[in-house]
């Protein structure tokens, strides 16, 4: 008999490096959850940009139930099938010549920092291995990945962090300029940053980036974690900014779930990633890649990628009918179904009272900071869901508005 399990075990066992909700959701269906008691939620969170298919799409279901049934692990020591037909696939799609599997979007990360280091110490000596990033930047949980990372709570109480890493503001390419040197090995970039409060790249912007790594011998590195996989209406964002990098990092939607990232490079600065500098046990492995593949085929379509795009004005368009009756945001901004909400200066600090309220009305969405809520749902979800789920966010903000009174 399966032992039951509240939200007070979690206090019991787990490490308290999270404080999730009270709910367990326990099963879901498209764009719905629901949990322990039976309570019906619409999820616009999507597991943090994950879920891009929905839950338990038949087809990866189908996919999965047939690769348990053939592999699920092979060791590097020899390749399978489904990670090279997926490798081929991000190949085809994609400016990249190489990939690098790994489990996740920090794993990703690593890989591709490392990655820029070595590139830089094959080419041009030990000397040019400095960093840029960006303020408010979000790129792992690492060592490596919270000091490239421009939030400076993620590193408190691990320091001593890697060093040479520097962090300017986004969007401001003079303190850029003022930072880069023949020293850059790379200048590391969110096309739309998400934990920072859901904030695109200015197209000049990110020409002139591309522009400075070009004049100092710099890679250029996308970290498209969470607005990679149709998120934005794309296969990846890099397309929509006129601006191909020299390596792009993946995870998230990729696997919908299933744990899966990817580092995705040029032929030439992939080279350098020779044997034996970087590994992954489980990085690649068959179930993950076949699921991946799965995804990648159903994603990268026409009816998707133009149906993100329709579905992007749907929650503008509600967002922007919910502030003009109860003025609580200052800007609504992002890109495809990457979209955020900034609250205004009465509710700065207070946006998970939002993200509370639309719980208790059974809607699941998130943050992104104090200030700003964010909304991540499948992009696949379909229209009714998001009627009757801005429906339920109304109340929300009907609710939390009466509370600030």
């Amino acid at each position: 008999m399966t032992e039951q399990v509240t939200r007070a075990t979690f206090d019991e066992v787990m490490v308290p490096s999270y404080a999730p909700a009270a709910i367990i959701p326990v099963r879901g269906e498209g764009s719905r959850v629901w949990d322990q008691e039976g309570k019906e939620y619409i999820d616009f969170a999507g597991g943090i940009a994950v879920t891009a298919l929905g839950h338990s799409h038949p087809t990866l279901v189908n996919t999965m139930r047939e690769q348990a049934g053939k592999l699920w692990h092979l060791s590097n020591i020899m390749t399978n099938e489904p990670a090279l037909r997926l490798a081929k696939k991000l190949t085809e799609k994609t400016f990249a010549d190489r990939v690098f599997f790994a489990n996740s979007g920090a794993e990703a990360n690593e890989a591709a920092f490392k990655l820029a280091r070595r590139y830089a110490f094959d080419h041009f000596g030990p000397e040019k291995n400095e960093i840029i990033s960006f303020y408010q930047s979000f790129h792992g949980r690492t060592l490596f990945t919270v000091s490239v990372g421009g939030q400076a709570k993620y590193k408190e109480g691990f320091e001593p962090t890697p060093g040479g890493i520097h962090h300017c503001a986004f969007n401001d390419i003079e303190a850029v300029k003022a930072l880069v040197s023949d020293k850059t090995c790379a200048i590391v970039m969110e096309p739309i940053q998400g934990e920072g409060g859901i904030i695109p790249a200015d197209k000049e912007f990110a020409k002139q980036i591309r522009q400075l790594c070009d004049e100092h011998n710099a890679l250029l590195v996308y970290d498209e974690v969470q607005s990679g996989v149709g998120r934005t209406g794309t296969l990846y964002a890099y397309e929509q900014l006129g601006v191909t990098p020299d390596i792009l990092t993946s995870a998230k939607a990729l696997g919908n779930g299933f744990p899966v990232g990817a580092m995705l490079a040029t032929e030439s600065v992939a080279k350098s990633l020779a044997f034996g500098t970087h590994g992954s046990t489980y990085g690649g492995n068959p179930m993950a890649a076949a699921i991946a593949e799965a995804v990648i085929e159903i994603i990268d379509t026409d009816e998707v990628l133009n149906g993100v795009k329709h579905r992007h004005q749907m929650f503008v368009d509600a967002l922007t009918a919910i502030n003009e009756k109860y003025d609580v945001f200052k800007e609504i901004r992002g890109m495809g179904l990457l979209v955020g909400a900034e609250v205004k200066e009465k509710y700065a600090g207070h946006a998970k009272d939002f993200f509370s309220h639309a719980s208790n009305e059974g809607l699941l969405m998130l943050v992104a900071g104090p200030n700003v809520l964010r909304f991540t749902p499948s992009l696949i979800i379909p229209d009714e869901d998001i009627k009757e789920g801005f429906a339920r966010f109304e109340r929300a903000v009907a609710q939390t508005v009466s509370d600030h009174q």
